[in-house]
């Protein structure tokens, strides 16, 4: 199962997205958008750019994980 984009009308009425997992969980949140269209924009954005983003580590770890 797919997560999802949630859009909604924060108290000062601009529009924000988050992207979810399937279970629900919370995996990135948008900045706000004063226009409905422009937060959609930002979500097509994502769809476009994070399927071929790198990773850019600028840690200090040596080995990368994933691991908690």
């Amino acid at each position: 199962m797919a997560g999802k984009f949630i859009v909604t009308r924060d108290t000062g009425g601009e529009y924000r997205f988050v992207l979810t997992t399937a279970a629900g969980e919370v995996v990135a949140s948008s900045e706000p958008y004063k226009q409905k269209g422009s937060a959609m924009n930002g979500i097509d954005a994502v769809r476009r750019l994070a399927a071929d983003a790198i990773v850019d580590d600028r840690t200090e770890s040596a080995t990368p994980t994933h691991a908690d």
